[in-house]
């Protein structure tokens, strides 16, 4: 599946919007480089999306595998696999990857704990998920339910690093500044998910961070990010 989400769908800067809410223009800059330019950087990194992709499918088969045998044995209603639309590049819909940490009907589920939500801005979070599982907690933990999106990156949906891709509501909310963490390819990690403290991160600075590697992405940076993801990964800092 794939479509686009328009950039007009963010919310307009009418009277009383602060600076969080205009279109930074430094990072526009940034962003115009990186696409029609820098192609050295481009190739390269498309390069090691591929071939990193791979050898993690491959190297870690065995581990899906046990995975998928979990996740049904656990809960057997609903796939091991989890489908969902999100959000890429420009607008661009493509259905993600991830091994399904939540009870099957999780989604119809969604709108009796909104009033639960711990997060600002339009993302949808709470700590003790009563819809997760007992394989997904472990999974979640350990960031093992991502693997799936090496899929997506073999596909061109996603990148190794960049801004995680987000639900189409929640980017029909957004403000033009926050519509630029759209403006390149999505990713598993970002300066976000190496935070220790991300779940305690208000929505603004983990967009201030986007816009951020927008700025300096590099091969340096994205490196330097796989690195720390692993500290994260083998510390279970994830939820």
């Amino acid at each position: 599946m794939s479509g686009r989400v328009s950039a007009s769908s963010g919310a307009a800067c009418g009277e009383g919007c602060g600076p969080a809410a205009v279109e930074d223009d430094v990072t526009a800059v940034a962003a115009e480089r990186l696409r029609n330019g820098r192609l050295g950087y481009r190739a390269v990194k498309r390069a090691f999306d591929v071939a990193f992709s791979a050898c993690a499918l491959v190297c870690l088969s065995w581990l899906f595998l046990i995975v998928v045998i979990a996740i049904k044995l656990d809960d057997p209603e609903g796939p091991a696999i989890f489908r969902q639309v999100r959000v890429g590049r420009d607008g661009r819909e493509f259905v993600m990857y991830k091994f399904r940490s939540m009870r099957a009907d999780a989604e119809e589920r969604l709108a009796e704990l909104q009033a639960m939500n711990e997060k600002d801005g339009p993302v949808f979070k709470i700590a003790d998920d009563p819809r997760v599982t007992r394989v997904g907690r472990v999974i979640r933990k350990t960031s093992i339910d991502e693997l799936p999106q090496f899929v997506n990156i073999l596909k061109g949906d996603l990148s190794v690093v960049g801004p995680r891709p987000a639900l189409p509501n929640e980017v029909a909310e957004y403000t033009p500044r926050q519509l630029q963490r759209l403006s390149v390819k999505q990713g598993i990690t970002c300066y976000w998910q190496t935070r220790r403290n991300r779940d305690a991160i208000p929505f603004d600075e983990w967009v201030d961070l986007d816009l951020l590697y927008v700025r300096q992405c590099s091969v340096w940076t994205d490196l330097k990010l796989i690195v720390q993801t692993v500290g994260v990964v083998l510390t279970a800092q994830g939820s």
